[in-house]
């Protein structure tokens, strides 16, 4: 087993470890550990949460939860030799939940996905779905199945859904730059445009005193993708994947956590993807003036990994940039489109007994490929999701006879 260079202990908060870690991205921070091109280590990592939610059948966590707090990121871990300039080689070896059958901390035995209520970051459909709802998975080895969604069994894609290097000074600051100045274009949003800085429950590593207080000032949230990697929930970037990120500072300072059990293309309900804690396995690598050498300049290149579910058979629902509530035309909007491929596929599990929500938490969770299938036959933009049916303990096909919707019972739901 490659040796530990961040431990976690999952009983207690990120703050309390030994060792912290960081949840705003800045360039200050302080190195957690070393390790030198051509190493293989392993981090261990709690849930973006910090172990907020809990396994039990009430949404309360999920509504309540402090957003300020995410996500919990371990490191940052510098590598030796690493500069301005340079592409940092990061090899995915292996990672997986804690390796601990049962216990408190998501991880351990279950994991989770919610739908955050619109007051409190909200999702791709929260207009639809406006309040907080959550469904609790049960871990079988590589397969996911839940109390709450009866009927549905799938193997689960392992994966990060965040790493990425130290942004530089610059960098930083044109990220809070641009982020205020959308914000600022409707400052009274619900849910905002952007999360800009915010001192508040902000944890900056090893950092102290002054340093720790600039820190939280400038530090940008952790929640978007940017040029530096970041929160990209991407599926395929599991076992096997080999990602390539442009390095800002001195030693790259790579950090990430946010680890999925399984998780839909898109991860729509925000709070999405079967979330868990767990381990990570790397090795790292450099190539010396990457960045230039091959335009790698604004954002990661990754090559993904092959270890995933093989399902040969999906129901594809698709959508158009029409909103049909409003009979509102958009000029070829895939976000649209894609909305109203989700929405069609949510209206099509309510007729096999399924609630909405429980829909809606499905599409989060269950390894659904999300693609864009056409953007230039104006006016529509036509995107597409498929849907295993092999996940289903039933047909989900439409046959002549109709669908068969019997009581599935409901997903936790708030008080």
């Amino acid at each position: 087993m490659p040796k530990t260079v961040f431990s976690i202990d999952q009983s207690r908060p990120m703050r309390d470890q030994e060792v912290p870690g960081h949840n705003r991205w800045h360039p200050d921070i302080p190195i957690a550990a070393m390790v030198r091109p051509g190493d293989e280590f392993r981090v261990e990592c709690r849930d973006w949460t910090d172990a907020q939610i809990g396994n039990n059948d009430s949404a309360n966590d999920i509504r309540d939860v402090d957003l300020m707090r995410c996500h919990m990121l371990s490191g940052p871990i510098g590598v030796e030799g690493a500069e301005p300039g340079d592409l940092l080689v990061v090899d995915i070896l292996d990672l997986g939940p804690v390796p601990q059958e049962t216990g408190d901390a998501p991880g351990q035995g279950w994991g989770y996905t919610g739908v955050f209520a619109k007051a409190n970051g909200g999702g791709f459909l929260t207009d639809y779905f406006p309040d907080a709802y959550k469904a609790v998975w049960d871990f079988h080895g590589q397969v996911a199945t839940s109390r709450h969604l009866p009927g549905v069994r799938f193997t689960g894609i392992t994966h990060p859904g965040l790493f990425g290097t130290a942004p530089s000074m610059e960098m930083l600051e044109r990220w809070n730059r641009r982020e205020q100045a959308l914000v600022d274009t409707d400052p009274d949003r619900v849910p905002p445009l952007g999360l800009v800085p915010d001192p508040e429950q902000a944890l900056a590593g090893q950092a102290t005193g002054s340093d720790a207080e600039r820190i939280a000032r400038e530090g940008a949230r952790t929640v978007p993708a940017r040029e530096n990697g970041g929160n990209h929930d991407i599926k395929n970037f599991t076992r096997g994947a080999r990602v390539f990120y442009p390095v800002y500072v001195k030693d790259a300072k790579l950090s990430g956590g946010d680890l999925h059990f399984s998780q839909g293309d898109g991860e729509i309900t925000f709070c999405g993807a079967i979330e868990m804690g767990g381990y990570i396995d790397f090795h790292v690598d450099l190539i010396k003036g990457g960045m230039e050498k091959y335009a790698i300049t604004t954002n990661p290149v990754f090559m993904p990994g092959n270890v995933e579910p093989r399902y040969s058979e999906f129901i594809s629902f698709i959508g158009i940039s029409v909103d049909h509530d409003t009979e509102t035309n958009y000029y070829l909007d895939a976000t649209v489109a894609y909305r109203r491929a989700c929405l069609n596929a949510v209206e099509y599990l309510k007729r096999f007994g399924y609630t909405g929500e429980q829909a809606y938490l499905l599409l989060g969770a269950a390894p659904i490929e999300g693609r864009i299938s056409g953007i230039v036959d104006i006016p529509n933009a036509c995107c597409s999701l498929y849907l295993p049916t092999g996940i289903f303990d039933f047909d989900v096909r439409p046959t002549a006879e109709g669908p068969k919707a019997v009581d599935r019972g409901q997903c936790a739901v708030t008080s």
